[in-house]
């Protein structure tokens, strides 16, 4: 009898062949461990509010009100909400056709995109045209709508930063193309080599492999660097020396944990550098509501914008943007109130300066509890977390502690993470759902969790690992870092 057409081997291959990591084997284990009774502690997704991050009022606020319009015609509504969340609210439902039950347009609405484009220019000092900025379900359906225009067949190539965040190399395997790594130099504080980004280049074209984009993701996941001006001059030139499309992850530009360097768009520098690189480098960048303060990642808010796309490629992205009819429209509010908050003299200005300035600051304090916690402990070194929500610690796994992990069947890293889980309730993402150099090993965890609870996990983590590490080492022959 032949098989199903849903039965697995009947299944797309490409489909198959999609791995993702923070939700993989380590998180149905501690999803297991968490249904027997045991506490565990997420730090394998950057998902603040799941780890007690509390919601901030204003942008809350609105949306209650767009979600619940009724109660603007409440004359006690003055009472419950301050005069300015009421007035943004209107102004929202206006901007809609019907309030947020009704679709949008398929790019968003018009008002938001605006606000946002108002928002970009701000930044960078350039115009933006809102009519190259698309609203998206949260920055990963933009990614992976733009990755579906650029790739075409298995010969596509896309160069991604190893270590990566896996949506990308996910998305490419579900997209049918190729993933052309090039390694970050964890020793130089995960900065770009370009030495080494012009030899994957060279091996994959030797393979006959057409490389067409490149990504950077800046603050780095899993890496938590921020790079450079100089970096992101030098990465322009590249790209248009090799005729790429940069496709900038910038979902974490909010989340800087140090001075020395802050964030500054690509699209800036781009604009920065003149004719005839800014006129010619094709340049996608991506936003979200999910990171930075807000961390409303269940309201799935995201955008791109596009620049020195022709207008035809736009079209063509409009078009099948328009096969899912419309963004959710909460997401889209959450965007507006992102990029357009309460300003000085408004009501609430005052709260939510207070509440956003105190996420940042405890963000900060915990990047370094997490770094020193783990420099602290036995062959463990880690790069300080200058930005984004992740620490990426490299373990030295000693000989012993390899063969065991063989034995068991498991990558190395994938071994130490389910004893680190079985031990403490702390689940986090072996380095290899990430890329890693061959040889080295390392694991990624969110600096998320309350900073109150964070001296206990990492003295968690110090006793297990200094545990684990007594147990395998064999002192005659292995060195310690």
């Amino acid at each position: 009898m032949s098989p199903k057409p849903l039965d697995y081997e009947s299944l797309n291959e490409n489909v198959k062949k999609v791995a993702y990591a923070v939700r993989g084997e380590l998180y149905l284990r501690a999803s297991e461990l968490q249904k027997e009774g045991k506490k565990i502690i997420f730090t394998n997704v950057g998902n603040p509010h799941a780890l007690g991050q509390k919601p901030l009022t204003f942008p809350r606020q609105v949306v209650a009100l767009c979600q619940a319009p009724f109660l603007l015609d409440d004359p006690n509504v003055g009472l419950l909400f301050p005069a300015d969340a009421i007035a943004r609210a209107k102004h929202y439902l206006s901007l809609t056709s019907g309030g947020l039950g009704a679709y949008s347009d398929s790019r968003g609405l018009t008002g938001i995109r605006k606000e946002i484009a108002d928002f970009i220019e701000r930044r960078d000092g350039y115009p933006s045209d809102p009519e190259l900025v698309f609203l998206t379900d949260g920055a990963s359906k933009g990614v992976m709508q733009i990755l579906n225009t650029i790739i075409r067949n298995e010969k596509d190539g896309i160069l991604v930063p190893v270590p990566q965040y896996p949506l990308y190399s996910a998305t490419i395997s579900l997209y049918g193309g190729c993933l052309v790594p090039y390694y970050l130099e964890e020793e130089a504080n995960w900065s770009l080599d370009f030495y080494n980004i012009r030899q994957s280049v060279a091996a994959a074209r030797s393979k006959g492999i057409t490389v067409r984009a490149m990504v950077i993701i800046n603050p780095g996941n899993p890496t938590g660097q921020c790079l450079s001006e100089a970096n992101i001059r030098e990465l322009l030139k590249f790209c248009f020396q090799e005729n790429l499309v940069l496709l900038a992850d910038e979902v974490y530009q909010q989340n800087v944990y140090q001075d020395e360097r802050p964030f500054i768009s690509a699209r800036k520098i781009l604009f920065d550098m003149g004719p005839p690189i800014s006129k010619e480098v094709q340049l996608v960048s991506f936003h979200t509501v999910s990171k930075g303060y807000w961390g409303e990642c269940g309201q799935r808010g995201g955008y791109f914008e596009m620049t020195n796309l022709p207008p035809q490629t736009v079209d063509e992205i409009y078009k099948v943007a328009s096969v899912s009819l419309s963004p959710n429209v909460p997401g889209q509010i959450f965007l507006g109130l992102m990029v357009n908050p309460p300003k000085p003299g408004d009501i609430s200005y005052a709260r939510f300066v207070a509440e956003s300035k105190a996420v940042l600051e405890s963000l900060r304090r915990r990047a370094h509890i997490m770094t020193d916690g783990f420099n602290s402990c036995r062959n463990v070194v880690c790069n300080f977390t200058e930005g984004a929500m992740y620490s990426f610690p490299q373990i030295c796994l000693p000989p012993k502690a390899i063969e065991a992990a063989k034995k068991a069947g498991k990558a190395p890293d994938v071994f130490y993470c389910l004893k680190l889980l079985e031990a403490t309730g702390i689940s986090t993402v072996p380095g290899s759902g990430f890329g890693q150099k061959e040889g080295v090993f390392h694991l990624r965890t969110t600096i998320l969790p309350a900073e109150e609870e964070m001296p206990a996990i990492m003295a968690s983590f110090k006793k297990f690992n200094d545990e684990f590490m007594e147990q395998y080492e064999d002192y005659r022959g292995y060195s310690r870092m």
